[in-house]
């Protein structure tokens, strides 16, 4: 299934069923298809299976949610978003689409960090950033001294 999303370094388009992160290998040359990968046995057995899933879910969203809480504290909480949707992903196809969205967006983010206009940009408004603060630093100084102004 081609979605038409162009990859970066080669121009090609990209499979969403394919893992990038797993090693190729001969039997790894077909793409996953989306959908669950729970074991056969537990496949096998529709109880069994619904049983898996709600676990699976349970345990993806508490982890989402996790996540959720780290963004304003302390902690990694985007990564652990992002592996809550992983969790979430061996089973569900909404998370297998979410997730290969969010690595394209992440990829052609990274690649214009890469481009050298943008850095000479980012270079630059840092610059100016540090020019400022130094002005203000300086001029909190001259004006109230060492000392607290109240």
């Amino acid at each position: 299934m081609d979605t038409g999303v162009a990859d970066n370094s080669a121009h090609a388009t990209r499979e969403p069923t394919a893992d990038q992160d797993a090693p190729v290998g001969p039997a790894d040359k077909q793409a996953k298809p989306f959908g669950s990968r729970a074991p056969a046995f537990i496949k096998r057995s529709k109880p069994l299976h619904m049983t898996w899933q709600i676990g699976v879910a349970v345990i993806g969203f508490a982890i989402i949610v996790g996540g959720i809480v780290m963004l304003p504290l302390p902690g990694p909480g985007w990564a652990v978003i992002f592996l809550g949707l992983a969790v979430l992903g061996t089973e569900f196809v909404w998370a297998q689409r979410t997730l290969l969205w969010t690595k394209d967006k992440v990829t052609k983010a990274a690649n214009r960090a890469l481009d050298p206009k943008t850095r000479r940009r980012n270079m630059i408004m840092l610059a100016i950033g540090l020019i400022l603060i130094a002005a203000a630093v300086a001029l909190y100084l001259w004006k109230y001294g060492m000392g607290l102004p109240f």
